[in-house]
């Protein structure tokens, strides 16, 4: 009898420990698959749905929540260089269940085709995203905008192109502009071109020390992140540095370094401005360059943040954009009661 009591122990005990160690085996040889199952669970915990659309034969991946048609017009995000979708989550979060919003992968990033150098430029990523705007049906109505960064710059001129299409849109410390300060990133990338083999390119690490410096560089108060989740994140982006590099010479070519800052003049849309005080990447003096050139934008510094708004200040960032939304929203609803 002892010996079955023993026997049964020993195998619920087997019955056990079997998925610890299997959860310590994913963890421990397999970190980038907990990275991609958290962002799953997060993606369905606020209820969002990833989905594909097509425009010819150029796939787009996006997840979506909320239906169009709304009193709020839908919202846009654009991510920014060398990120995803899910870099929005954490903003997500604070964004009203009801209101409808779409975050897409940006032209060679995570699902979304990768094609060539023709995509990757500023204007070449504002006409593959009104692409992705027709194959999803936001040109149906005016909606609002969000870009961060790169993902800023597109939506920048974006907004310079296609106005009729936007009801407003919301700028987070966007690249291509003429910057009267020169960041730390730009002093990096100064010493860079004097000298190409001589260190990395700060936003591509390739070992979890440069990782460590390009989260210092964008972040105020940068995470501190257990050694198995920084390799996941490395393990997620090394294997797309290829295309980030390529990407990256793209971007800082002449035709795209200064796009938004040469199409300032054209954008007639609702704007606002947000921007990290601490920013290190693009300095905020971008933001005093950017209200200057469209006086009627809204500008908002943002204390004790750096380059990444939306994983450092969301809660505060996604209240600013709703309030814009509803204070356009209002705006317009009295000018149609004096017109009529």
């Amino acid at each position: 009898m002892e010996e079955r009591v023993a026997v049964t122990t020993v195998l619920a005990g087997t019955v056990l420990a079997l998925p610890v160690l299997a959860v310590f085996t994913t963890v421990w040889l397999w970190p980038a698959t907990i990275i991609r199952g958290y962002n799953w669970l997060v993606r369905l915990k606020l209820g969002l749905v990833v989905r594909y659309s097509y425009y010819g034969g150029y796939r787009f991946c996006y997840f979506t929540r909320g239906t169009p048609g709304g009193a709020i017009p839908s919202i846009l995000l654009l991510h920014g260089f060398s990120a995803s979708k899910d870099m929005w989550l954490p903003l997500v979060k604070y964004i009203p269940v009801e209101q409808h919003i779409v975050c897409v992968d940006m032209p060679g990033h995570e699902g979304t085709s990768r094609t060539g150098s023709e995509d990757y430029s500023i204007r070449g990523q504002v006409a593959r995203i009104h692409q992705f705007v027709q194959s999803v049906g936001l040109d149906k109505r005016p909606f609002h905008l969000v870009g961060t960064s790169m993902g800023g710059n597109v939506a920048g001129v974006y907004a310079a192109t296609y106005p009729a299409y936007l009801s407003g849109v919301t700028l987070m410390c966007p690249s291509g502009l003429v910057y009267p300060t020169d960041s730390e990133f730009i002093v990096r990338l100064r010493e860079l071109e004097k000298n190409p083999e001589g260190s990395p390119i700060p936003l591509i690490p390739s070992n979890a020390r440069e990782l460590e410096d390009m989260l210092s560089l964008c972040c105020h108060k940068p995470p501190k992140l257990p050694r198995q989740v920084l390799r996941g994140l490395l393990d997620n982006r090394i294997r797309h540095n290829h295309f980030y590099k390529e990407l990256f010479m793209e971007l800082v070519e002449e035709t795209s370094r200064h796009s938004l800052q040469e199409s300032l003049h054209l954008i007639t849309s609702p704007l606002q401005v947000l921007w990290g005080k601490q920013d290190q990447v693009l300095d905020v003096s971008g933001a005093s360059a950017m209200k200057a050139a469209v006086p009627h934008g809204e500008l908002f510094l943002l204390d004790d943040c750096g380059h990444t708004i939306a994983l450092e200040r969301p809660r505060k960032a996604a209240q600013l954009i709703m309030d814009f939304l509803f204070t356009q929203e209002a705006q317009n609803k009295d000018g149609k009661e004096k017109l009529s």
